[in-house]
């Protein structure tokens, strides 16, 4: 069984408290994307790209489906916050939308190695937008359009890391299907 750390995740993912400082509500944000993104990574890791076509019943999403939908969620998340944000390919959001959810043609669909590098680069742009956040906006209301399931500036951050984390659980049960090995 390999650790998140093996696996990428930062060695301090704010779980080891600093003797000089207190975790804050960032700390805690930046903790889950971190941690969430290494557990992502590592069930990704020995999966090819035909791998990620794999769904476990007819109605489930596939995981290439999933990562992409996981990195244009992100994209519009920061952007909702007014954030900026580099433009994702052309047509991705489209190819990742519920409508497209039940495409198995995988040239409509991009590579692992893509995937991940798109959800490093959000994820970066994620982190610099949280960093450069005064703690006090946390409290303030979010975009209005996400006042049902994240109201707060704070909420949203909190979320982007969560919403891989129920993401990553379905992988796992993809990856039993295939007779992967178990990980964490």
């Amino acid at each position: 069984v390999e650790s998140p750390e093996s696996l990428g995740a930062p060695a301090d993912n704010g779980f080891r408290l600093q003797e000089t400082r207190t975790m804050n509500a960032k700390d805690v944000f930046k903790s889950t994307i971190e941690m969430t993104h290494g557990i992502t990574k590592g069930y990704l890791s020995d999966m090819s790209d035909a791998d990620l076509m794999v769904r476990t019943s007819p109605a489930a999403n596939h995981i290439a489906w999933q990562l992409g939908h996981l990195i244009a969620s992100e994209h519009h998340f920061l952007t909702g916050l007014g954030q900026p944000v580099k433009a994702l390919p052309d047509g991705f959001a489209e190819a990742h939308s519920k409508e497209a959810a039940t495409s198995d043609d995988p040239k409509k669909f991009f590579k692992k190695e893509q995937y991940l590098a798109l959800m490093g680069s959000m994820h970066d742009a994620t982190l610099a937008a949280m960093a450069k956040t005064p703690d006090a906006d946390l409290d303030k209301p979010g975009p209005a359009e996400m006042k049902e399931y994240a109201p707060t500036i704070g909420s949203v951050f909190n979320l982007i890391g969560l919403h891989e984390m129920m993401h990553s659980g379905q992988i796992v049960a993809i990856r039993r299907k295939l007779g992967k090995p178990v990980m964490f």
